[in-house]
């Protein structure tokens, strides 16, 4: 069993919570039914689980009075093994999008109080509208990823107890030994390659095959081109498609801005607008603002208009690239603007799964461009990602600015501090 952070949320919900169910999203095949149904049976005596998907006749348990005394009459009427127990059930109903009238009862079922529910689905983002009345105030949303790198460490086989003596040299600003630096990049270039998503991380740790880590990562991207095809409004599947296996191709570019004319030539941006809305709400691509001024709260910069797009999983940006990618990476002899786009989408991968908002900043001439803003405690952090190790005048200039109190430079190098300039290794992203 793949080792998941996710687990301690939920154990910090089932304390916590108050008149509250819990909804979580997040994209399809991120393990999501895995981890949830296994807190189910271990931290409840009794566990009812119900899938709309798998067993769509169960949505009927929904369709009249929404009260929670009717719809746990229903559940036992059509489960008649499932137990209630007070204060010690928890309800999970699984693909919850295949049934609006369910998100609607999670009010009532989380004003009752009596058992725990749980709701999860995968395309909740573009399923809003079927629902007739969002809970609002009665559900604790939460949204779940592929595996992050510190999971995908322990996946092969690194203990807490070690992550935490390499935390120690980013807490100490200290480089670390050059043999433990090593082998983290070596670890860091393999998670590139095989990203996060369970199935796929799974393969790579029972066969150390790339061959066919590579076969399940396409197995992945065509369900997720098969959900476009069964889900996106009509008008809308193939501009939602084109947008979705254009990312790589905007990633290659030395401007990385998503432009359309990459997906269309001269087309316009309001008849893709939709579509990027699409992959942004079903969790297969992460938005990246550019902001117009470089201060807190950068949200209220955002220029709507410009915006830089990163798959949601690593791993597979790398698949849709073509297998022979893996050994440029894994051989580290990639170069071009590539491989900058790749290691971008790397750190906004691992910056978006640390619970970070994230930003760029470009002026107008381009002279300067930022690849990623994030803030801290009110304050605007930058962070400059170099595959290898370049120069960094952007951030020179960034950090020369009184109100930023310091910045990042990312490289395949070790630590390093000098004045502002904080210089850490790529892997220890998964500390910021």
């Amino acid at each position: 069993m793949l080792k998941r952070k996710f687990y301690d949320r939920l154990l910090e919900w089932k304390e916590s919570k108050e008149k509250e169910c819990l909804l979580v999203k997040g994209a399809r095949q991120i393990g999501k039914t895995y981890i949830i149904d296994y807190f189910g049976k271990q931290n409840y005596s009794s566990y009812i689980y119900i899938n709309f998907i798998e067993s769509p006749q169960l949505t009927k348990i929904f369709d009249g009075d929404l009260s929670a005394e009717e719809i746990y009459k229903q559940i036992t009427l059509n489960i008649p093994e499932c137990r209630f127990v007070e204060k010690d059930t928890l309800i999970f109903l699984d693909e919850i999008q295949k049934c609006p009238n369910a998100r609607t009862a999670l009010k009532f079922l989380a004003v009752d109080e009596r058992y725990d529910v749980i709701a999860s689905g995968s395309l909740l983002g573009i399923s809003y509208k079927e629902v007739s009345s969002i809970p609002v105030g009665y559900e604790t949303q939460m949204t779940m990823y592929s595996l992050d790198f510190e999971e995908y460490l322990w996946a092969v086989g690194y203990q807490e107890e070690a992550i935490h003596i390499l935390k120690e040299y980013f807490d100490k600003k200290e480089k670390v030994p050059e043999t433990i630096h090593n082998t983290m990049m070596k670890h860091l270039r393999e998670y590139i390659t095989v990203g996060g998503m369970p199935a796929v991380v799974n393969c790579f740790v029972k066969t150390k095959h790339f061959g066919e880590v590579y076969a399940e990562q396409q197995k992945i991207l065509d369900s997720y081109l098969e959900d476009i095809s069964n889900y996106a409004a009509n008008t809308e599947k193939p501009k939602v498609k084109n947008c979705y296996i254009s990312i790589p191709k905007q990633l290659a570019k030395e401007n990385k801005k998503f432009q359309f004319s990459v997906v269309e030539k001269k087309t316009s941006a309001r008849k893709y607008e939709n579509s990027i809305e699409w992959l942004r709400d079903s969790n297969l691509a992460q938005l990246c603002y550019n902001v117009s001024t470089v201060q807190f709260p950068l949200n209220a910069y955002e220029k709507e208009d410009q915006y830089k797009l990163y798959l949601s999983d690593i791993g597979l940006l790398v698949a849709m690239y073509g297998f022979d990618m893996k050994k440029v990476i894994i051989d580290d002899t990639l170069a071009g603007p590539v491989k900058g786009g790749i290691y971008e989408n790397l750190i906004a991968d691992m910056l978006v799964k640390r619970g970070h908002q994230v930003n760029y900043y470009r002026n107008q001439n381009g002279s300067i461009e930022i690849e990623f803003l994030i803030t801290k405690e009110a304050q605007v952090i930058p962070i400059e990602v170099k595959a290898n190790n370049g120069s960094t005048r952007s951030l020179n200039e960034m950090l020369g600015r009184s109100e930023i109190p310091y910045g990042y430079k990312l490289i395949s190098g070790n630590v390093g501090v000098n004045d502002k300039k904080i210089v850490l290794p790529l892997y220890m992203a998964m500390f910021l």
